[in-house]
């Protein structure tokens, strides 16, 4: 969804996972992946994709909208599986030569767990944050349903 509102509004996408994964399925370090996330964030109009808790004040800080899918979750857990079987039986390379295997299915660092695990903090710790604050000039679009989604994505064009 972010490259499609990044083409839209004529803006850089930033993909946070292609800044936070080395090869290998290493982390890089807080302070290189903070370090990369400023750099590509400098910019006058970007869109980053992904939430990352390291970066998030760089990015909140100097961002003016944040675009929040709070699907039910249902509909964010079969999603994720439904990607993440697709990018293993296809092999689909990701970020710096990373591809996933089947634990990122099944396992305790699977993609469906960790949906699990985070879905009801997401929905309670974001609406603290947007009210803090430092982050009270954020405008916030919460989308629950793709439908919402998509209307809103048709609006840009």
């Amino acid at each position: 969804m972010a490259s499609r509102i990044a083409a839209a509004i004529g803006a850089s996408h930033v993909e946070l996972d292609s800044l936070h994964w080395e090869p290998g399925w290493k982390e890089a370090s807080v302070d290189l992946f903070r370090s990369r996330a400023a750099e590509a964030t400098s910019g006058e109009k970007w869109v980053a994709d992904g939430n990352y808790r390291a970066v998030r004040d760089i990015l909140w800080g100097r961002a003016d909208t944040v675009v929040w899918l709070d699907y039910p979750l249902r509909v964010a857990f079969w999603r994720v599986v439904r990607r993440t079987v697709r990018r293993i039986l296809t092999r689909e390379e990701l970020w710096n030569g990373n591809r996933e295997g089947l634990s990122a299915l099944v396992g305790p660092d699977s993609m469906p767990l960790w949906v699990l695990k985070t879905h009801r903090i997401r929905r309670r710790e974001y609406p603290e944050l947007f009210a803090s604050p430092e982050y009270g000039h954020l405008k916030v679009i919460r989308h629950g349903s793709n439908d919402e989604t998509e209307r809103w994505l048709a609006g840009l064009s």
